[in-house]
């Protein structure tokens, strides 16, 4: 019969003394956290009758922290996604133990943004996605002087008030978009833009962003009236088939927020082959199903398990260090989606 490990070979295995094995065992004295971690796991590959106990007073070391996430559009697949790699984000963390709470705002209201950042007060930290205005300002300043940071996610509200902005640099991404539809249409014509409204301060970055390339770069180029549609399937739907009687020479559409299932739908039903190039955000089953079929150009996708990563790992030093008084910005780079990486 094998013989029983001892804490002797737990030590020997850890590379430290007897005596600190058996102070991890009953606590009874303070042991670091690194050291306490490589006893834990010296007893684990050991088989160590009572690396439980060990593994208890680890997990007693590990502080617990609880961060909030309000989100939008619960039954989009791109939130239901944004959602999932949070949490998995938080979960992976192995110096806390972390709690995700996820939210989702009933609606792009103000008050219902207020409502679902309030429900998340007591969080060591909140991130959200949400709509620039006043309310939300107020809001978060009251939740900075409860101790609670916020951050902004793909659209940057509060600024100023709130701890840092995680996405995208949404400028860049309108000047990407305007540069892919410019460079690849065989003649020059007429360009729309789609955005969600004014409350989306970074639609309006993608907006200026995608007008200054085409002004700077391609003057043959016009591009059209901006469209608002709320970020709706239903209402892009409409304005895309207006568009399109409108103006039947039109030659490329560009859906700088949400609804791009609308431009998708309107595409398909006039047109029986791809006439229009169409630039999108984020991949799903119907953009996939475009960009495969070409009525997409290209989808400018947020790369999501980079964002939780870092955003998470900011949350955590903002809780760690406090407020240290400076308001940033962390961008990362889009993913550009064509439909030969499909």
């Amino acid at each position: 019969m094998a013989r029983r490990p001892t804490t002797q070979d737990v030590a020997r295995e850890a590379g430290v003394s007897v005596t600190t094995v058996d102070r991890a065992l009953n606590g009874r004295a303070k042991v670091r956290e690194e050291t306490l971690r490589k006893i834990a796991q010296a007893a684990h590959k050991l088989g160590y009758h009572a690396r439980g106990l060990i593994e208890q007073n680890l997990d007693a070391t590990i502080p617990e922290m609880t961060f909030g996430f309000l989100f939008i559009k619960k039954s989009q697949e791109f939130y239901q996604n944004f959602a999932r790699e949070v949490e998995q984000a938080v979960a992976a963390r192995t110096d806390i133990r972390g709690k995700a709470v996820v939210r989702f705002a009933s609606s792009q209201s103000p008050v219902d943004f207020v409502t679902g950042l309030e429900s998340l007060s007591q969080c060591d930290a909140i991130a959200a996605t949400a709509v620039n205005h006043h309310l939300l300002t107020q809001t978060v300043a009251d939740l900075k002087q409860k101790g609670v940071p916020v951050f902004s996610l793909l659209n940057d509200f509060a600024q100023g008030t709130r701890r840092s902005y995680l996405g995208m640099n949404n400028m860049k991404v309108g000047r990407v978009a305007a540069w892919m539809m410019t460079k690849t249409l065989p003649q020059p014509g007429k360009l729309a833009i789609f955005v969600g409204g004014n409350r989306w301060h970074g639609h309006d970055l993608r907006e200026v962003g995608f007008r200054s390339h085409v002004r700077e770069n391609a003057p043959a180029f016009s591009v059209l009236d901006t469209l608002v549609n709320l970020e709706t399937r239903q209402l892009t739907y409409e304005a895309t088939i207006d568009l399109l009687r409108r103006h039947p020479d039109l030659k490329g559409i560009y859906v700088a927020g949400g609804g791009m299932e609308g431009a998708i739908a309107a595409l398909r039903e006039l047109h029986a082959s791809p006439r229009v190039a169409l630039v999108v955000n984020e991949v799903t089953k119907e953009s996939s199903a475009a960009l495969m079929d070409g009525y997409a150009l290209m989808a400018i996708c947020t790369p999501l398990p980079a964002l939780c990563t870092d955003l998470v790992a900011h949350m955590v030093r903002s809780v760690r260090e406090g407020d240290d008084g400076i308001s940033g910005q962390h961008f990362l780079d889009p993913q550009l989606v064509l439909p030969e990486m499909l």
